[in-house]
């Protein structure tokens, strides 16, 4: 089990965050420092599957000022879908929110286990579904859409079939699963529906901007982190130098969430 901090009160960052998702250019992003990030709530998790890093707490940031300041009215719940869920900590997060109704979808059966457990254990609903990103809720609608997608680069793009580099491997540029949630996101959101996704500086958030957009999105960078890289990024900082990804001295990695809302009619 990962034992974390109690959930903490809204912080004065996070109301900053809630801001920064509001219709700001992406020049705008706030950039949240790390004394800011903090768990949200106590995540158990089964062996083989991955632990909740940093990435997640920054875009459960995001997640909960998105809910809090921009629900979707009083007349229905607002519907939330996690695509990837792991342990299932953001849907946690999003169905701690007064009027809410959240999916969590995993290829991994011992994740949505974790998933169920971690909503039990805090006195929230959370609906699993196993599958692959949106295959397992094809022709319903979300008012939100998150996801912490695998996105480190790797060796190659054979994309692994089991154990823990399932949660980080991404392909050759780490976007193999990013791309594919860009694409098959907005098919499932509402009207005015608004997809959040975390990822690296070194998957180019330009990218990601671009390619919402040709999905008829509005998109922009929301909120910018940088922390010392991690086990996975050591192991691989001579893959990210012979890339050109990074500097030969280069340790920290820039986070980034992406917010893009799919235009009302």
């Amino acid at each position: 089990m990962t034992t974390v901090a109690p959930e903490p009160r809204r912080t004065r960052a996070s109301t900053v965050t809630a801001t920064a998702t509001e219709n700001r250019p992406a020049t705008g992003a706030v950039t949240v420092p790390a004394t800011a990030i903090r768990p949200h709530h106590r995540v158990f998790r089964v062996p083989g599957v991955y632990p909740v890093q940093r990435d997640t707490w920054l875009l459960a940031d995001v997640l909960r000022a998105e809910l809090t300041d921009h629900g979707c009215g009083v007349d229905r719940p607002c519907r939330v879908l996690e695509l990837g869920a792991g342990a299932g900590a953001l849907s946690v997060v999003a169905a701690g929110v007064p009027c809410t109704e959240v999916t969590a979808v995993d290829l991994s059966r011992r994740a949505l286990f974790s998933t169920r457990i971690n909503a039990a254990r805090h006195g929230r609903r959370v609906r699993t579904r196993r599958g692959d990103l949106t295959a397992p809720v094809a022709g319903e609608r979300f008012d939100v859409v998150v996801s912490n997608p695998p996105y480190v680069p790797a060796a190659t793009d054979d994309l692994p079939s089991h154990g823990w580099a399932r949660a980080f491997d991404g392909g050759r540029d780490g976007r193999a699963v990013l791309d594919r949630v860009c694409d098959e996101a907005p098919d499932v959101l509402t009207e005015g529906g608004r997809l959040l996704v975390v990822h690296s500086a070194f998957n180019d958030p330009a990218l990601t901007v671009a390619r919402l957009q040709t999905r008829g999105l509005s998109a922009e960078v929301v909120a910018r982190h940088e922390h010392p890289y991690g086990p996975v990024l050591t192991a691989r900082s001579d893959l990210l130098r012979e890339r050109g990804l990074a500097t030969a001295d280069q340790r920290t990695e820039e986070l980034v969430v992406v917010r893009a809302v799919r235009p009302a009619a």
